[in-house]
């Protein structure tokens, strides 16, 4: 009743409004009478931001809220550091060391760690969660599959953790259906929550894209135990995350096998990008592809997806928003038809005859965490099965390969038999 976006916290912020009005009034020295007029500015100020957190549904508790906007969540949750070359075995023996396989086997684990892009440069934080089955004897040679969440603008990766509650989302899915864990990826896709970068490769500004769909991934392949990426790879996000999904899947359609759209766009909007390009400097607005009509055709997915060549197979897609906002609704239909038309006439062709689904609609939802929050279980039980079908796929031809390799090694190893020659006759 007292949380945020609770109807007691709102009474509560009249009342007190309202008495320091009538103080106001009634007061006969003028010194009390202007510190009650400045006084009732607080409560006045507070309502306004709480009726906007309750138009956006994003806070709901005062838990959530502090831990998103002063990062104490952070603070609480370990960090690991890769050191040298790092590898998947050297990690697993250094988790092993910090955590408690019987209670990860149950709920998991999530830890953080920073990712400095080979090719963009950039320096980031991201959380990783490695589901329950990593830490099971049964996948204990298993690479799982990925899927990297990308957050909205203003927002950081923690938004996930404290506002969308992605892990017991996650859990109670992987409760009915354990074969489809996988390991998820939620980096800081801005380098601040002032900014907001829209995942784009600023032509001779930030490589933000790079770092993304490239560094992070690139990162994670190296010393987690999961999939290269490729097919047994998602990538979703909502709201400015949601375009990057998008923008990401139809330029990188070789690295993701799905990309989950939820309250997307499709052409990219002006970003707010540092001064000079310097981390923790002052944003400003920036349409950062004036002048390359190019490079804004390209990352325009609603406009791109029609010049891409037919032979190239893109990722599957899955789209939500909220049913109040005609925008986000009427943009993920757009982009459906387009990409319907474009599977149509692959199938012509066959080379594939899948049709995205339609849009998952949040009644009485906007633009708001609540939609987010409501699509993100049916997101990941649509992408999760595909995508394990993928890692267990790679993961039989894997073995069948090392198992060849071996008789062959075998066979090469095993000495000859010396001819004789047959006796004179």
């Amino acid at each position: 009743m007292f949380e945020p976006q609770g109807t007691g916290f709102f009474l509560l912020l009249l009342v007190v409004f309202a008495a320091l009005i009538v103080w106001v009034a009634v007061a006969k020295q003028v010194v009390f009478r202007v510190l009650a007029a400045c006084l009732a500015f607080v409560p006045a100020m507070v309502f306004g931001i709480a009726s906007v957190n309750k138009f956006y549904d994003y806070y709901q508790t005062w838990g959530g809220m502090v831990s998103d906007l002063t990062g104490q969540g952070a603070s609480s949750i370990p960090k690991y550091t890769v050191a040298g070359a790092g590898s998947d075995r050297q990690f697993d023996k250094d988790i092993g060391r910090v955590t408690s396989t019987a209670e990860d086997a149950q709920v998991g684990y999530l830890f953080q760690t920073t990712v400095t892009g080979q090719r963009s440069r950039l320096t980031r934080g991201m959380y990783v969660y490695l589901p329950p089955q990593y830490f099971q004897k049964a996948y204990a040679h298993y690479r799982f599959p990925v899927i990297e969440l990308l957050h909205g603008s203003p927002g950081d990766p923690d938004a996930w953790i404290s506002v969308l509650d992605v892990i017991p989302t996650f859990l109670n899915l992987l409760v009915a259906h354990p074969s489809d864990a996988a390991v998820l990826v939620m980096p800081d896709t801005d380098g601040g929550k002032q900014y907001a970068l829209q995942c784009l490769n600023d032509p001779g500004g930030i490589q933000d894209m790079t770092f993304v769909a490239q560094d992070v991934p690139d990162y994670i392949a190296r010393f987690v135990r999961v999939q290269p990426p490729g097919r047994a790879w998602g990538v979703a996000g909502y709201s400015e995350g949601g375009y990057c999904a998008a923008n990401i899947a139809l330029q990188e359609p070789g690295r993701f096998g799905a990309a989950g759209v939820m309250s997307g766009y499709f052409s990219p909007t002006p970003s707010q990008v540092p001064t000079h390009d310097k981390p923790g400097a002052k944003p400003y607005t920036d349409y950062v592809f004036v002048g390359h009509p190019a490079q804004l055709l390209i990352n325009s997915p609603d406009a791109y997806i029609t010049k891409i060549p037919l032979s190239v197979q893109l990722p599957a897609f899955w789209f939500a928003a909220g049913a109040q906002d005609t925008a986000d609704v009427s943009a993920a239909a757009s982009f459906r038809r387009q990409l319907q038309a474009r599977d149509l006439l692959q199938a012509r062709e066959l080379l594939r005859t899948a049709l995205p689904p339609p849009p998952f609609l949040v009644v009485g939802g906007g633009h708001q965490g609540s939609v987010w929050r409501a699509a993100l279980g049916p997101m990941l039980a649509w992408m999760t099965p595909p995508l394990a079908t993928e890692a267990a796929k790679a993961d039989a031809a894997a073995a069948a390969a090392a198992r060849a390799a071996a008789e062959r090694k075998a066979h090469q190893a095993k000495p000859s038999t010396p001819r004789t020659s047959a006796p004179p006759k």
